[in-house]
């Protein structure tokens, strides 16, 4: 019986909404990877106020994440928001490869090398677009400038386009450390592939996944999208089936957002071809049902991971951690982006690099800090930050926590967003009690909406946002 089949054979299951809730709950929201979100950083926050923060940071003797922006593709996947650089020519990764590692020195400089780098990752763009030299003396540098760490705790962990590397080049992965592999599959059907301009091969997956697990990968993560052009419940079934099969520790499935004013690239997507907010619903319940019958918990936030992952350990905890690499449980209280594009969280602010890569370059020509844009949390910030980050990790809020850490009463401090969710608790979506919030399981579904109601700047730009369904 087919994943489908199995899913459809019960016909109700825990997360099913009706109609008039999908309508209502379907709206623009930010994905909460931070807060406040990128969208409330300014140029007011420039390279001087991140030095200064960096040099604060160089006493702390906790951990470190690093990550590193590597942002060149030989494709254009249509899909794909991410700042990218589409390109044939290896000279552009071996000049970038050549700031890249001014910008490691500038940083480290400030930072000192005494913080061991619990979190290393490597995103793009496609990373696999550089060499295995180019890979070999990135790594070099990252290792010759911080204190990369040897831990089995350690979550080091590269984004992969499977139709750019082979067997031998995971060995080499593993040989520089990495033990965790993202690979980007997206959907596995045909004319889904074809529509979104990226068609790959399953059975080279396959092989793939088979030498990661000989090579010992400590964990193998897919990420699928739901909402593609011409995607149903029935094609998304059997990506699910195809994918299950292989056993990943860990699937990420985001809902396509498409934004055609903000990324050019997604315009060549029709849009009578995109499913309907109703339609993507049904992909989401289902694919929950669907994995959650494979053994995978659903952790919020479009990810999925099997019940004895380290992730879902820590949510039942509540120890689970979050930030623009996604759930973590060994992340470190700083944060340091490196690459064109890349954002930092240390101490009280975020900075983000310059998005464009002659701007990146200027800025290290002058032996300066790339950084673009960024802000200084106030102390709310910080609290609605804890509020969001426990909501959307852990499914919960102590009110006792909140009490303890910033010295204020949830029901006295928050009476009106408390009162906005009387609706959430109507729908099912929420509970309250004089412990706090708990977030059921139907409300995993909507945890965007459930953060949306504690953030003071949501209406700041109302038309940047993807819907939440």
């Amino acid at each position: 019986m087919t994943a489908l089949a199995t899913a459809l054979s019960t016909t109700t299951t825990p997360t099913e909404l009706p109609a008039q809730l999908i309508e209502k709950y379907s709206v623009a929201g930010p994905r909460y990877t931070s807060y406040p979100t990128a969208l409330m950083f300014t140029e007011d926050f420039g390279a001087d106020d991140y030095q200064q923060r960096l040099q604060k940071a160089r006493k702390a003797v906790a951990g470190l994440s690093l990550y590193v922006h590597l942002p060149f593709c030989r494709r254009l996947c249509y899909y794909c928001a991410c700042n990218k650089v589409v390109t044939k020519d290896p000279e552009a990764a071996e000049r970038y490869l050549q700031y890249l590692k001014r910008e490691i020195e500038l940083v480290s400089k400030l930072t000192g090398k005494r913080r061991p780098v619990n979190q290393l990752h490597f995103g793009g763009g496609t990373p696999t677009f550089l060499s295995d030299s180019q890979l070999i003396e990135l790594v070099h540098s990252l290792a010759s400038h911080f204190n990369i760490s040897d831990s089995d705790r350690r979550e080091y962990s590269i984004e992969i386009d499977p139709r750019t590397v082979t067997a031998d080049r995971l060995a080499l992965l593993r040989g520089l450390g990495f033990n965790r592999l993202s690979f980007g599959v997206q959907d596995t059907d045909p004319e889904v592939q074809q529509a979104i301009n990226r068609v790959q091969s399953t059975a080279e997956l396959t092989e793939l996944v088979g030498a990661a697990r000989a090579y010992r990968f400590r964990s193998i993560s897919f990420d699928l999208i739901y909402g593609l052009p011409r995607q149903n419940c029935q094609t998304l079934s059997t990506t699910l089936d195809d994918v299950i099969a292989l056993e990943p520790e860990r699937i990420s499935l985001y809902q396509y957002a498409h934004l055609p004013d903000r990324f050019p690239p997604q315009r060549a997507i029709e849009r009578q071809t995109l499913p309907s907010s109703a339609e993507k619903l049904a992909m989401l319940q289902l694919a929950s049902k669907i994995l959650a019958d494979a053994g995978y918990q659903h952790i919020g936030m479009d990810h999925f991971v099997r019940n004895d992952d380290d992730l879902a350990i820590c949510q039942r905890a509540g120890r689970l951690q979050r930030n623009f690499q996604g759930y973590s449980t060994a992340m470190a209280p700083d944060l340091i982006g490196l690459g064109v594009s890349s954002i930092s969280e240390v101490g009280d602010c975020f900075a983000q690099n310059a998005k464009d890569l002659d701007q990146y370059y200027r800025a290290l020509e002058q032996n300066q800090l790339p950084t673009e844009r960024g802000c200084t949390k106030t102390r709310d910030d910080e609290v609605r930050g804890y509020i969001i980050k426990e909501l959307a990790c852990n499914l919960h809020l102590s009110s006792q926590a909140l009490l303890q850490r910033f010295g204020l009463s949830l029901s006295e401090a928050f009476a009106d967003e408390l009162k906005r969710l009387e609706s959430f608790v109507q729908d099912g979506l929420v509970e309250l009690s004089a412990a706090g919030i708990q977030v059921t399981e139907t409300g995993r579904m909507m945890l965007r909406n459930v953060c949306m109601v504690f953030d003071q700047y949501l209406d700041n730009h109302p038309d940047k946002y993807s819907r939440t369904l």
